[in-house]
């Protein structure tokens, strides 16, 4: 955590399923707990989906080093293709498109400042029934080498994680029907190099390039 020392950082990582004050809190605390320094530790509660909101919320922050994005719509299992409605899939894109545009055009960075967002190995590696988060996942990374351009020296990553167990990974994998789930886990852990779903400790490190 060298790198965040004396750093303003933003993490906006509500995982929209519920959006719920419990979340913020956990997360706070969970912070609060760890060996992170004396650095002050405050949470909000923000629905992503809501355009408006967050644009008066980022436009209101003081100058920042940091902003982490992984807030993500998987949906309820409507996100599958062909059964998806224009609705959902206009959702997964407001959350995980829209909302990090948002942040980028408002959110006032100091020299040597960052924005990472999150996507999936969805984008080379497609999934049965999951064109609409393939298709949100490519636009994340063609926004992202436009943002590096558009935001320099303003430094503007992405982060393309396999399976991680998180609650985005749970919300993902219970889309799908439990006896498809089950062979879903399954061939994930076979297809990976390390054999293993993913902890978040395992990808935190891409998120502190100095």
């Amino acid at each position: 955590m060298a790198t965040l020392k004396n750093k303003s950082v933003i993490i906006l990582a509500v995982f929209v399923v519920s959006s719920s004050p419990e979340r913020v809190t956990r997360a706070v605390k969970a912070l609060e707990n760890g060996n992170f320094g004396a650095g002050k530790i405050s949470g909000k509660n923000i629905d992503a989906k809501d355009q408006a909101g967050l644009k008066n919320f980022v436009a209101g922050l003081e100058e920042v080093d940091h902003i982490v994005w992984t807030s993500a719509d998987i949906g309820n299992g409507s996100l599958l293709f062909p059964d998806c409605t224009l609705d959902d899939a206009k959702a997964s894109f407001d959350i995980m498109f829209w909302g990090p545009l948002i942040v980028a055009q408002n959110a006032k960075f100091r020299p040597g400042g960052s924005l990472t967002v999150t996507g999936g190995t969805t984008l080379v590696r497609p999934i049965p029934g999951f064109t609409v988060g393939a298709a949100v996942v490519g636009a994340i990374d063609s926004m992202t080498r436009g943002l590096a351009v558009d935001l320099a020296p303003v430094r503007v990553n992405a982060i393309f994680p396999g399976p991680v167990e998180t609650d985005r990974w749970k919300g993902f994998t219970n889309m799908f029907p439990e006896g498809l789930r089950d062979t879903l886990e399954k061939e994930a852990v076979e297809k990976s190099l390390v054999k293993h779903i993913g902890q978040p400790l395992d990808v935190a490190e891409a998120y502190l390039l100095p």
